[in-house]
């Protein structure tokens, strides 16, 4: 009669030899790196969108974009290699056609800023983007929202 450890000692055996044999035959663990992967990819600046400003005399709109859970703000960030800065504003669409903060534009350089704070997700807006100046020819920027 095989007694309860001996029945326990055979099953350990035999998962250990099924797991051996799916290593063997090229079966790997779950990455762990994953998840840490993932979260960078969905992080508020890890979603931003790459876009780039070409020099207008009036201002140039993007979008109509939807905020998401990835971040609780609208962001902006010149490209290093901007030369010169940008004025920008945000339009919530479904409720008005003119800019948030009374209708006024910021002025946004090569650090991540705030454009709008403290957005619901799923809110409709327009990136509305004109030249701080005459330098700003040509300027790849990012949105994260």
């Amino acid at each position: 009669m095989i007694g309860p450890t001996m029945t326990r000692t055979r099953r350990t055996a035999a998962v250990l030899a099924a797991a051996t044999a799916l290593l063997a035959a090229g079966a790997t663990a779950p990455a762990v790196a994953q998840p840490e992967r993932a979260a960078a990819d969905t992080s508020c600046y890890g979603g931003a969108k790459s876009l780039t400003y070409r020099y207008s005399t009036a201002a140039v709109e993007y979008g109509i974009y939807t905020t998401t859970s990835r971040c609780s703000d609208i962001n902006i960030k010149l490209s290093s290699s901007a030369t010169g800065f940008l004025d920008a504003c945000v339009v919530f669409v479904d409720h008005t056609t003119l800019c948030n903060h009374d209708n006024t534009y910021s002025t946004f350089g090569p650090q991540w800023a705030t454009v709008a704070t403290d957005v619901k997700d799923g809110t409709r807006f327009k990136l509305r983007v004109h030249a701080y100046d005459t330098d700003a020819q040509n300027v790849p920027f990012q949105l994260a929202f």
